[in-house]
C-alpha cells in the first residue's frame, strides 16, 4: 500500500504573502539547481481553468536528476532513465502536483502532492478532508523551518539559517526561541499531503520511505529559504513574478546547457 504524509510547515508570512513567496523561491532555487546537464526544464507556463481545480497556473517540468538521487538508484536504473516529470495545477490557496517517470517506471511510480495554505497555526485536522480510514492512518510529520537537522548538513548556510536570520524590510525573525511557532504573528501553514507509490521488487518500501525522507528534507530546506529570502520577494506583484517566471524559464535552458552542476547531491 502506498505510503501517505502529511507535512505541515508553519511561517511567520501572511498567506497572501505566501502565494508570491514560494513562485519566486521556486525560480531562485530552479536556478540554483540547475547546471551541467542537471536540474530543472520548464515546458508550459500558462493559466488553466477546469472544473476540478478551478483557476489558476499550470506548470509543467522536467527534473533532470543523476546525482540528486541515491547512489544505488543511479547504479540500478538505465541511462537517461532517472528523469522526472510534474505537473502541478496551482490554484491558490490550494496547489495539486503530480509527479512521474514516465519514460521507465512508468505507473510503477508516482508521487502526488496536494497542497492547503492556511491562516493557522498548523492545527486544522484533515484539511484535506479524508475519508476516515484513510486519514487515520496517515502520518502527520511537523516541520520546523528553525530545526537545521531537519535538512542535509551539506546544504547550510548561516545565510538561510532562521534561527539568525533578521528581517529587514519586515522586521521579522530570529527564529531563536522554542516557541516561535505558537508565538508569531503573522502566521500560516502549508499542509503538504504527500501519497507516493514506487513498485519495484524487493526495494519498493525502502526506497519509499528514502523518498519521503528526502522530500522532508526538500520541504524544510525549501521552506527556509521562503522566509529567509523575504526581503528579496516583499513586496513584488503577481504580475513581477511572472516576468520572473518568464525570465527564469529562459536561463534555465541556457543552464542546464553548461558544464557547471550546481546544487543538491543525495546523502543517502
Amino acid at each position: 500500500m502506498p505510503i501517505s504524509k502529511e507535512y505541515r510547515i508553519v511561517l511567520p508570512l501572511t498567506v497572501d504573502e505566501y502565494q508570491v513567496a514560494q513562485l519566486y523561491s521556486v525560480a531562485q532555487a530552479s536556478k540554483n539547481e540547475t547546471g551541467g546537464g542537471e536540474g530543472v526544464e520548464v515546458l508550459e507556463n500558462r493559466p488553466f481553468e477546469n472544473d476540478d481545480y478551478g483557476r489558476g497556473q499550470y506548470t509543467y517540468k522536467i527534473y533532470h536528476l543523476e546525482t540528486k538521487v541515491p547512489a544505488y538508484i543511479r547504479a540500478l536504473a538505465p541511462k537517461g532513465s532517472l528523469k522526472v516529470h510534474e505537473e502541478a495545477w496551482n490554484a491558490y490557496p490550494y496547489c495539486r502536483t503530480v509527479i512521474t517517470n514516465p519514460g521507465y517506471m512508468k505507473d510503477a511510480f508516482h508521487i502526488i502532492i496536494e497542497t492547503w495554505h492556511k491562516p493557522d497555526r498548523g492545527t486544522t485536522e484533515n484539511v484535506h478532508k479524508k475519508n476516515t480510514d484513510i486519514w487515520t492512518k496517515t502520518e502527520i510529520v511537523d516541520i520546523d523551518i528553525a530545526d537545521r537537522t531537519m535538512i542535509q548538513a551539506r546544504d547550510y548556510t548561516p545565510k538561510e539559517d532562521p534561527v539568525l536570520f533578521k528581517s529587514e524590510k519586515t522586521d521579522r525573525g530570529p527564529l531563536n526561541y522554542p516557541t516561535w511557532r505558537q508565538d508569531v504573528d503573522p502566521v500560516m501553514c502549508c499542509y503538504k499531503n504527500v501519497d507516493l507509490k514506487f513498485k519495484w521488487l524487493v526495494i519498493g518500501g525502502y526506497v519509499e520511505a528514502m523518498i519521503h525522507r528526502i522530500e522532508q528534507k526538500i520541504f524544510a530546506r525549501f521552506h527556509r529559504q521562503v522566509f529567509c529570502w523575504i526581503d528579496l520577494w516583499f513586496g513584488m506583484t503577481m504580475d513581477d513574478i511572472r516576468k520572473l517566471e518568464d525570465s527564469t524559464k529562459n536561463e534555465l535552458n541556457k543552464l542546464i546547457s553548461d558544464d557547471v552542476k550546481r546544487g543538491t547531491i543525495s546523502d543517502e
